[in-house]
């Protein structure tokens, strides 16, 4: 799995909406967000993902983004990787993460599996 730069790390947790049910924690090895149990946005290696309504999947598609897929050929339905230099764009970036959590928001929470 590839690895966040120190600098993207900073660049996400800078972008992470400050909200009180909005917890961060380690995914795919780099750092992940969520709501209710649910991811709605991360990092894979320096690329920064969003889960997104299929309109929304089609306009950042358009824009230069392109579907996740941490494992080649194994693209995860809803989630988008935003174009690069998306840390360039902090207020653009911004606005896909607030609609991410927005969406994500209207899931039904997340229960935590039992531990063997």
């Amino acid at each position: 799995m590839p690895k966040s730069s120190a600098e993207a790390k900073a660049a996400f947790q800078s972008l992470v909406p400050a909200h009180p049910s909005v917890t961060t924690r380690p995914m795919f090895g780099n750092l992940a967000a969520f709501v209710n149990g649910n991811m709605f946005t991360g990092l894979f290696g320096d690329d920064l993902f969003v889960r997104v309504s299929d309109d929304d999947r089609a306009r950042l598609l358009e824009q230069g983004g392109t579907d996740f897929a941490p494992m080649p050929g194994r693209a995860m339905k809803g989630y988008v990787v935003l174009p690069p230099g998306w840390s360039e764009r902090a207020e653009a970036t911004r606005g896909w993460i607030d609609r991410s959590l927005e969406s994500a928001q209207g899931l039904p929470t997340k229960e935590k599996k039992p531990r063997r």
